[in-house]
């Protein structure tokens, strides 16, 4: 009893499986699931209209595209994507140019802004009989080990919900649901790489054919385009840093000023349309699997945005998960449900640790102390070998790509 009113029942609801976030990974695993005739919910907390507009990432790396096309998902990045493979570091030193998409395994990436992808996913889950329950939010999940888990959740009216399903699949990124219900004895590996970027998204042209890596002594600056007139900026900044502290006018002279504009042409500026502080951090949970309980994307390993492989990770685990409980659900065999979290934790550290080499070639310490010096010269010796190795560039071109 609350003020003297008694709490409405939570009304029960039962699936094969739930699978709570409707981001990248939530929705490409139910469109597999659906096509495959397993009967899935999608639980989403935001609205349509802010699932379809929230603005992420926007390379997508082949393999990613291989099976986004696998399943029937790729036709919207195939008419509007751009494919990319070059990407030019400015330093003091000057600047070079890879062309990663001729070297390593000589595979490009697919520009393709993510709420654009997710758009495309939401459309297709709805149109394959996909069931979502927009404006609700999964607030935990319990008796996982058990052979019937239960997802609590509750409508935007505050209205409670219980879904009764075979398996629950964690979607819902590192503040979800999933995450708050793992049992003790779950692994977290976390490191803070001490490194602080302002994300920028500006109504204004690529300045650059590439995207471009500017190591500078003030701080790092990025520019990744997004589309013909959208590109996506980073400048490095204090820990702490509030995203409405900078003025406009600071922000496209200090990108300016990193990215060597003097030198190498004005950049084409624009309105700024979004702004947010990131903390570089690195996050990965062990096992990735509890009971009837699986994590998926950003739930599973959060990875700095220095190396692009966030959504990649989410498709890859998602599409894994779906042949695994397709497996299990269809033919009843639970091998690939058992291997499901050591095949993705394969993946996920590959990619942490190529995450990890490119914030230390990005981002150096701004002391005169002993150490400061040697590790900025290290960066500039790293620097070096991939402006002239060409074994260098070749690996970098295969894990800048890879998933």
């Amino acid at each position: 009893m609350t003020d003297g009113k008694r709490r409405p029942e939570a009304v029960g609801h039962t699936t094969d499986v739930a699978v709570l976030g409707a981001g990248p990974a939530g929705l490409v695993l139910g469109n597999i699931l659906v096509d495959r005739g397993i009967d899935c919910v999608v639980l989403e907390r935001a609205e349509p209209a802010r699932v379809r507009t929230r603005a992420r990432a926007g390379f997508l790396a082949p393999g990613t595209v291989r099976t986004l096309e696998r399943h029937g998902l790729a036709d919207g990045l195939h008419r509007r994507g751009q494919p990319h493979g070059v990407c030019e570091f400015r330093t003091g030193d000057g600047r070079f140019r890879l062309d990663y998409g001729g070297l390593g395994q000589r595979e490009r990436h697919t520009v393709y802004p993510q709420q654009d992808l997710v758009s495309d996913l939401l459309t297709r889950f709805l149109e394959r009989g996909g069931q979502v329950r927009f404006g609700t939010e999964a607030v935990a999940v319990h008796d996982a080990d058990s052979g019937r888990p239960e997802v609590a959740a509750r409508e935007a009216d505050g209205r409670p919900l219980r879904w009764r399903a075979r398996y629950v699949a964690g979607c819902d990124g590192r503040h979800g649901a999933a995450r708050r219900s793992l049992p003790a004895g779950t692994v977290r590996h976390h490191r803070d790489h001490g490194v602080t970027w302002l994300g920028l998204l500006a109504e204004a042209p690529p300045s650059l054919d590439a995207v471009g890596y500017a190591v500078h002594e003030r701080g790092f600056a990025g520019h990744m385009a997004r589309t013909s007139d959208i590109t996506r900026y980073y400048l490095q900044c204090e820990r702490g840093t509030r995203a409405e502290s900078w003025s406009e006018e600071r922000i496209w002279d200090e990108l300016e000023l990193r990215m060597r504009a003097r030198e190498y042409g004005p950049l084409r500026r624009g309105r700024v349309v979004q702004r947010s502080v990131v903390d570089l951090e690195s996050d990965v949970l062990e096992p990735l699997r509890h009971g009837a309980l699986f994590l998926v994307g950003d739930a599973a390993g959060l990875i700095s945005p220095s190396a692009a492989k966030g959504a990649n990770l989410a498709v890859l685990g998602a599409a894994a998960l779906a042949d695994a409980l397709t497996d299990d659900l269809v033919r009843g065999d639970p091998s690939g449900l058992d291997a499901y979290s050591a095949r993705c934790l394969t993946h996920i550290w590959r990619a942490q640790e190529f995450s990890h080499w490119m914030i230390g070639l990005l981002h150096g310490p701004s002391g005169a102390d002993g150490e400061s010096l040697f590790h900025n010269s290290l960066r500039r010796s790293r620097l070096t070998s991939l402006r002239t190795s060409r074994s260098q560039q070749d690996w970098f071109a295969e894990h800048y790509v890879g998933i």
